[in-house]
């Protein structure tokens, strides 16, 4: 494209009248009003990518439950993994259990172009897509009978996306690396036979790097390359219930607060260097609810549905330290989750499970950005377990996350994505003390 200072003053005006770098900012210079500019982009890329296609996983950790989709997860409550799925069923455990995941995932993330605004050069990315690492610990103490001490640590790192560098859409994102992880101790209390309730508390530590291209604007040289890094400790907590219907059947529910991280951290532009930055970014609350119900000696069904309130990320806010600022639109509405599955165990020492779950789509095409390829999303997932001795259990899940065609349809270019699916692997071991 013409790169002369007026061509690429106009191009940054289309660019933000159109919605791709929108809002308010209140600025002293060009070059600070250009930055602000810069983490339009940053900031659009950015906002989905510490979840899952942009919403929190459920089982992706590799826990048991995983082999279910997560299905029923809020009231299986046999083992150590119930201190992260729903810390009310701790009441369930006896003496002290400890659980290791761990596993891997590889995504396919293929975008088609249909329509890139004259002047963009640059092809469809090609795959975006890679392996990842997951895993987790959990831990269940028995305090007394009826108290119980849960911790659990898990998190998710890698490249989450990582484009062409040249690519049509490089305006909005090259690629972006983030590693996540979270401590949460929990206390549960059985109040009588049937009811548990538990109470969390998180802390969550977030790192963020990711690169884009600018286009040259305020007297910078373009087009040219930005690097957003920074981190930061964020806080949550949740409460948590399980009932006991009966002997065979149990329901279970959890809710988790809303956290807000704020990403201090460098911008650092081709040519210019680092400026201090700084991006408030809220991650919704959620409220999950769980049902087991076994059938007979060798079947069980389990289901769970959830809301999750991502309409909160109708506004990102974004400043640097020279005074600039923006609020940027997200346009996210809230999410349902829906979840079936069943367990079938053929002999004593061996179960299996498979499920489904749907998460609806969160985002309208026209809002959506390729740094979150994704509309409703729809998982299939089988595991099995085996108790290798009175003590110790392994076991092993895959699943397969269908994220959608996530249509795209932006000012500057429009598409869909041919592939876009990710496969995890996760193991299991759980000891009981």
């Amino acid at each position: 494209m013409n790169n002369s200072p007026d061509k690429r003053r106009n191009f940054v005006r289309f660019v933000c009248s159109k919605g791709d770098a929108m809002g308010h900012f209140l600025v002293k210079s060009k070059s600070l009003q250009s930055l602000v500019i810069f983490f339009g982009f940053v900031v659009g890329g950015f906002a989905g990518s510490v979840r899952a296609g942009g919403l929190y996983l459920e089982s992706e950790f590799g826990t048991p439950s995983m082999g279910a989709a997560g299905a029923g997860a809020q009231a299986e409550a046999w083992d150590a993994s119930t201190a992260w799925h729903n810390p009310a069923g701790m009441t369930r455990i006896d003496g002290s259990e400890l659980m290791l995941t761990g596993g891997f995932g590889f995504s396919r993330v293929k975008f088609d172009r249909d329509f890139v605004f004259p002047g963009i050069t640059g092809g469809d990315g090609g795959d975006a897509g890679g392996f990842f690492p997951l895993g987790g610990i959990f831990y269940v103490h028995s305090l007394s009978d009826d108290w119980k001490f849960g911790l659990s640590t898990y998190s998710i790192s890698g490249a989450v996306l990582d484009y062409e560098n040249d690519w049509a859409g490089r305006f909005l994102v090259q690629d972006v690396e983030i590693i996540t992880a979270t401590v949460q101790p929990s206390l549960a209390y059985r109040l009588n036979d049937e009811l548990s309730l538990a109470a969390s508390f998180g802390a969550i530590y977030g790192n963020l790097e990711m690169d884009l291209a600018i286009p040259g604007v305020g007297g910078l040289p373009g087009p040219t390359n930005a690097t957003l890094d920074g981190d930061d400790w964020e806080y949550g907590y949740g409460f948590s219930a399980l009932y006991e219907i009966s002997e065979t059947t149990r329901i279970g529910a959890m809710y988790w607060s809303e956290v807000e991280f704020n990403f201090s951290g460098d911008l650092k532009v081709t040519g210019v260097g680092g400026v201090g930055s700084d991006t408030d970014l809220p991650l919704a609350q959620f409220v999950r609810g769980g049902i087991y119900h076994q059938l007979n000696e060798k079947w069980a069904l389990v289901g769970t549905v959830a809301w999750e309130d991502w309409s909160t990320m109708g506004d990102v806010f974004v400043s640097t330290d020279g005074g600039a600022g923006a609020s940027l639109p997200r346009n996210w509405s809230d999410t349902y989750h829906y979840a079936a599955g069943f367990h079938y165990r053929p002999k004593d020492k061996w179960l299996i499970r498979a499920g489904v779950a749907y998460d609806t789509n969160p985002v309208d095409a026209s809002d959506r950005t390729p740094d979150m390829p994704i509309d409703r999303q729809v998982r299939y997932a089988a595991g099995v377990q085996y108790e290798y001795s009175e003590t110790l259990t392994l076991g092993v899940s895959f699943e397969y996350m269908d994220m959608g065609s996530a249509k795209i349809r932006r000012p500057l270019f429009r598409g869909d994505y041919e592939d876009n699916d990710i496969y995890v692997v996760g193991v299991f071991a759980n000891w009981k003390f």
